[in-house]
């Protein structure tokens, strides 16, 4: 259609050249060099109107094309016209609304995942493998490492050199995992990467993610299946162990009878009552090994908890009851704090009242020989979770020994059992929260629960 009315366009202006030819012809050999010379001018014009109408749909062309280089959809071709270009024009205007309508799914769709990806609680982020300039990162990635903003990796490397090393030397297709002191405290985040390319860039696509309370409560497993070993040999061992000895007591004492009855049977009264003693206290230290694998033994089992709503106020009132006579008594200040008064959380109160009364009893050994030894117990809301925590400006834990305390068995107290922290671990994961600390020699250590 658009070619026909182009031929009879060309056509119709052909004829009326020739025909303007004819007559400036005529006008040479009969009439005046000025009407030759307007008829020639004419002509010429006629050419040059040609020349335009067969170039128009070019000159249209080039400027739609210069639009979609330009991604300006925004232009408007005249659909009214009577002339060739009208299906053109009708063209151009179809075409730009198609991209203009692809530009907008294409900004939804970008508008979408990024909404998607703001709202997951998994830390993301797209760096530059070239530059390192990061291109992209969601706001759980800052959250997590309480950052404001991040242009590039190597910010990180005041903050957390651990992870600026992890992201330098991290490959496409890998995961580590990097120890990290957050704002919310010691973890263990695990980071992967995945490469891909965009506009002929490479890029390196990060995820981090918290596995801390993943992490402790396998290892929490690892250690339960351990001890369920341990205290069935032990028990199997030591139960003999404690029978036996009972059954020499028994014989041993009625050898002493049997002596006080018959004074002339010959025996050595001190060997007898030597052997005797040894015995009670293999028998007593048996039974105490027995009460302590037992008591581990009921800590596996017991994974039902009694769940009620417990007021946190009315929490600290019971452990300041049992606790604040024991800590005046060696001049300790005792504070609790409750923000807001009404503040609720959901667990064991039994178990509960153990963990603090765990933590308050280490604290009061923490600081016994300081000056001024004081005790913080204070409950709040943090990022929408209720929080405890146990203050205390004693003598702070090692660094070395700080990633052991929550290991069964292990203290650095001759006093202690190393069970205090590790039980206080169990019941948390039990309550699906996490015990953290944070403590520095000689300044002191706080112990957060978080539920």
């Amino acid at each position: 259609m658009i070619s026909k009315r182009l031929e009879l366009g060309l056509f119709v202006r052909f004829i009326l050249l020739l025909g303007m030819m004819y007559v400036t012809v005529q006008y040479l050999t009969q009439y005046t060099w000025l009407q030759v010379t307007s008829g020639i001018l004419i002509m010429l014009a006629q050419l040059w109107e040609i020349a335009r109408y067969v170039t128009r749909s070019n000159n249209e062309l080039a400027k739609f094309l210069e639009a979609v280089k330009q991604r300006d959809f925004s232009q408007r071709f005249n659909e009214n016209t009577n002339s060739s270009l009208q299906q053109l024009h009708r063209a151009f205007n179809l075409i730009n609304n198609t991209f203009k309508q692809l530009q907008i799914e294409r900004e939804a769709q970008f508008q979408y995942m990024q909404t998607i990806l703001q709202l997951v609680d998994t830390g993301i982020m797209a760096v530059d493998t070239e530059t390192g300039e990061v291109e992209w990162v969601n706001d759980a990635f800052k959250k997590m490492l309480g950052l404001p903003h991040l242009k590039s990796i190597d910010n990180l490397d005041r903050r957390y050199p651990s992870l600026h090393n992890s992201l330098q030397s991290i490959k496409s297709g890998d995961s580590t995992l990097v120890k990290l002191k957050l704002p919310s405290g010691q973890s263990q985040v695990l980071v992967s990467a995945t490469a891909f390319t965009m506009q002929h860039r490479d890029l390196l696509l990060v995820v981090i993610k918290n596995v801390s309370a993943t992490v402790d409560a396998t290892e929490t497993e690892a250690w339960q299946k351990l001890l369920r070993v341990m205290t069935h040999e032990i028990m199997n061992s030591v139960a003999p162990i404690a029978s036996l000895a009972d059954t020499l007591g028994k014989h041993l004492h009625m050898e002493r009878e049997r002596y006080t009855s018959e004074p002339d049977v010959p025996v050595d009264v001190e060997v007898l009552e030597d052997t005797e003693e040894g015995i009670g206290i293999i028998k007593k230290r048996s039974e105490g090994l027995l009460r302590f694998t037992q008591f581990y033994r009921n800590l596996n089992k017991s994974q039902q908890l009694n769940l009620t709503t417990i007021y946190v106020e009315e929490l600290f009132k019971s452990i300041d009851t049992l606790m604040r006579p024991r800590l005046k008594a060696d001049g300790i200040e005792y504070i609790c704090k409750v923000s807001p008064p009404d503040l609720t959380i959901t667990g064991d109160v039994n178990l509960l009242e153990q963990v603090l009364i765990n933590l308050i009893t280490n604290a009061q050994r923490a600081v016994l020989e300081r000056p001024s030894p004081q005790i913080i117990l204070v409950a709040g809301q943090q990022d929408g979770k209720v929080t405890i925590e146990v203050h205390d400006n004693g003598t702070g834990i090692p660094d070395e020994i700080l990633e052991n305390i929550f290991i069964p068995f292990f203290t650095s107290h001759k006093e202690g059992s190393g069970i205090g922290l590790s039980l206080s671990k169990h019941i948390m994961l039990l309550h699906k929260g996490t015990i953290q600390v944070e403590s520095e020699e000689g300044v002191g250590s706080t112990f957060k629960l978080v539920f």
